[in-house]
């Protein structure tokens, strides 16, 4: 009896692990096709000159590398990237935590939907709608933002023509953008939090500002964690509004790594230089993840 019953257990255990496996079977295929595939791909062709247009890759080992680092512009390259990477995922968390913390209150709810459609709209907009607003905004000579400046008796500035503020109007057209989508993470993790826990603190005498500080923070810190590792992940991969608002410049002000990487492998027509700079940002990308991984030990509650 024993027998029979320890060989119906195995049987259904190997039922479930068959059934697990053909579950799971369509993320495996779509990880390997898509991820790991082009990246062992991707890897192999940044040790080889290839242009597609003229011939197929011919190996050269580390030129590609080498050429990238004796580039003088790719230090300001990464400077730029690394400079948007750290504010616009800032300003982007810190400001969609206090519009979270902003609407996680009693309020009407047709006022309450209207301001979180207000917010989360842009999210939704692509890059490409918008670009052409902001350029309006930001133009020297018509914009609106200027006009404003004019009228309380200011100059106008170049906003997108000058090398020390092009960077700034990328980094506020895109934390504008995206603010809202970590407003609405945060808010459902605000909400998330059980009231007794927080009326248990109000009664016992606690201010907002220690509810925040003592009790909601900790509590939101797995959910910061993530907004932080996943806002500085597509920080690091810029491209579109660099691209689409200043086109890099002026000069390389606002030039991203992931531009550079475009311009090598399609403007060049170097499919192997483009590899290059794809492979060191992905080391990059992997590099500060894993950095915030194990800082999260000293401020993420589990």
């Amino acid at each position: 009896m024993t027998t029979l019953w320890t060989r119906r257990r195995g049987g259904l255990r190997r039922r479930d692990g068959r059934a697990a496996l053909l579950f799971a079977a369509p993320a495996y295929l779509l990880f390997l096709a898509f991820v790991l595939i082009p990246a062992l791909v991707t890897f192999g062709l940044s040790f080889t000159y290839y242009d597609r247009l003229a011939s197929g890759p011919q190996w050269v080992g580390l030129e590609n590398y080498s050429y990238m680092f004796s580039d003088p512009r790719v230090w300001q390259i990464f400077g730029n990237t690394l400079v948007f990477t750290v504010v616009a995922t800032s300003l982007n968390v810190g400001l969609g935590m206090l519009l979270a913390l902003l609407l996680d209150r009693r309020m009407p709810r047709p006022l309450l939907y209207l301001l979180r459609l207000a917010y989360f709209l842009p999210v939704l907009t692509a890059t490409a709608f918008v670009v052409p607003i902001w350029q309006f905004l930001y133009s020297t000579d018509l914009g609106v933002i200027n006009y404003f400046l004019r009228a309380a008796g200011l100059e106008g500035v170049g906003w997108l023509t000058s090398e020390r503020l092009a960077l700034l109007s990328v980094i506020i057209m895109d934390v504008w953008k995206n603010v809202g989508f970590f407003m609405v993470i945060l808010l459902a993790a605000l909400q998330g939090i059980p009231r007794d826990v927080l009326e248990a603190a109000t009664l016992d005498g606690a201010g907002p500002a220690t509810v925040f500080w003592r009790i909601k923070l900790p509590m939101l810190s797995p959910v910061l964690f993530f907004c932080v590792t996943f806002a500085s992940i597509g920080a690091l991969q810029v491209f579109d509004s660099t691209r689409l608002l200043t086109g890099g410049g002026p000069g390389d002000a606002t030039r991203s790594v992931a531009m550079y990487m475009y311009e090598a492998a399609f403007g060049q027509q170097d499919i192997g230089s483009g590899a290059a700079v794809a492979l060191v940002l992905l080391l990059l990308v992997a590099g500060v993840t894993a950095f915030q991984f194990y800082a999260a030990r000293r401020w993420v509650q589990s």
